[in-house]
C-alpha cells in the first residue's frame, strides 16, 4: 500500500467522505498464485515470483487497496506450525496444518512458541526483509502486522469440532490454550512491529468467532481478541470473519476493532446498525458465486443491491465478503471497479 492509498484507509477508518468511492480487496496465496499463473508451492517457496505476483497484482490494479498488501503467509500454516504442527503441502493446492492436541491433557504439554525461531515465522520475516527495498522501490510499505486469530489457531491445533465441545466441558483447559495463544500472537505481532517500523496496523483473521453464541464470544473470544489488538498502539486495527458475524458485531469497536471484513451473508446496511456505524466495513458481494463465478452483470447488481439499501457510504471500502477466491479475472476485477465508480 502506498501513501496515497494509506492516507485512504485512515480516511474510511475516521468516517471522511472519500472520492472516488475506494475499493479494496483481501488477497493472498488462495488467489494470486492461479491468477498469475504459477503454482501455490511455486509461490511459497520462490521469494522472487512472491514478489513478481504481487508487484503485477499492484501494477494491473493500481487504484485497489490490497489487504493487507505484500502478505508474506503459507496459508493457514504460518501460526500452527510455530507450535510443532505437520505441514502438508501440495502443487497446487492450501497448505493444511496437522493435529497437535489428540486429547484434551495434550494442552498441559504446550508452551508458548518464540516467534524469532519456531515454525514457519522466520521465513514470513525474512522473506518481507529481503524485498523491502524491492516493495519500497514500487512507492509502497509494509503496513500491517498480520496473525490468525486464537480460536482459529486453536481448531488447527487441535480440530474444529473437537474445540468447540472442549469450551463446553473443559473450559479452564480452553481458557489455558488460548492463553498460551494469545502470548504468543501478540509477541508474534509486536516482532512484526519491532522489524518493520512502516507498520501501523494490526490485521487478525478468525473465522471460529463466527461458530460462538454471545455468551462463548464473551468468554472465549472478546477478552484474547481485546489483548491482542492492543499489542502495540496501531491506526488500523483490522479484523476478519466470513461466517456468521450478528453476535460479534456489536462488540467489536470495545474490542478495539475499527475495521471488519464480514460474511456476504449480511449486507452493508445490517452491518452498519449492527456494529453502530462504530466501525468501517469491508465489503460485500459475495466472492466465488458473484466476483468469481459470476458474469459482469451479475457483478453490476450485487453491487447495485449493496448500494440501494445505503443511506451514506461513509466508512466503506468496497470489497467482497471475504478475500478473493480462486479463479477471481481480471476482467471480473475491472467489472467491479467500473460498477463502483458510477456512484458518488
Amino acid at each position: 500500500m502506498n501513501d496515497k492509498q494509506w492516507k485512504i484507509l485512515l480516511d474510511v477508518v475516521a468516517g471522511k467522505p472519500v472520492q472516488p468511492l475506494p475499493i479494496g480487496f483481501i488477497i493472498d496465496s488462495p488467489w494470486l498464485p492461479g491468477w498469475a499463473g504459477i503454482s501455490t508451492l511455486d509461490y511459497y517457496t520462490s521469494d522472487e515470483l512472491w514478489l513478481k505476483t504481487n508487484l503485477k497484482a499492484i501494477q494491473t490494479f493500481p487504484d485497489v487497496l490490497f489487504l493487507p498488501g505484500f502478505w508474506s503467509e503459507y496459508g493457514m500454516c504460518t501460526e500452527p506450525s510455530a507450535f510443532g504442527a505437520g505441514c502438508t503441502w501440495h502443487e497446487h493446492e492450501l497448505p493444511y496444518a496437522e493435529k497437535i492436541i489428540r486429547q484434551i491433557d495434550d494442552i498441559d504439554n504446550i508452551s508458548v512458541p518464540d516467534p524469532h525461531k519456531h515454525g514457519l515465522t522466520p521465513f514470513v520475516i525474512n522473506r518481507l526483509k529481503l524485498n523491502r527495498k524491492a516493495i519500497e522501490k514500487e512507492g509502497h510499505k509494509i503496513r500491517f502486522a498480520v496473525a490468525r486469530g486464537p480460536l482459529n489457531i486453536a481448531t488447527f491445533l487441535m480440530g474444529t469440532t473437537e474445540f468447540l465441545m472442549a469450551m463446553k466441558t473443559d473450559p479452564e483447559k480452553i481458557h489455558k490454550l488460548l492463553n498460551i495463544i494469545t502470548e504468543f500472537t501478540t509477541q508474534w505481532l509486536r516482532l512484526q512491529k519491532e522489524t518493520f517500523d512502516t507498520i501501523d496496523g494490526i490485521f487478525v483473521l478468525d473465522d471460529i468467532v463466527g461458530f460462538c453464541g454471545e455468551p462463548d464470544f464473551k468468554e472465549f473470544a472478546q477478552p484474547y481478541l481485546k489483548t491482542i489488538f492492543s499489542s502495540f498502539n496501531a491506526s488500523i486495527r483490522f479484523f476478519h470473519n466470513d461466517a456468521d458475524d450478528r453476535v460479534c458485531s456489536p462488540h467489536l469497536a470495545d474490542t478495539g476493532i475499527n475495521l471488519f471484513n464480514f460474511s456476504f451473508e449480511h449486507s452493508l446496511k445490517e452491518m452498519k446498525e449492527w456494529t453502530g456505524g462504530k466501525v468501517a466495513l469491508v465489503g460485500n458481494i459475495p466472492p466465488r458465486d458473484v466476483l468469481a463465478q459470476g458474469t459482469p452483470r451479475q457483478i453490476e447488481q450485487s453491487i447495485q443491491e449493496q448500494m440501494q439499501q445505503l443511506d451514506d457510504t461513509n466508512r466503506i471500502l468496497f470489497s467482497c465478503g471475504g478475500g478473493v477466491p480462486q479463479g477471481v479475472s481480471t476482467e471480473n476485477i475491472n467489472t467491479f471497479i467500473k460498477a463502483i465508480r458510477k456512484y458518488k
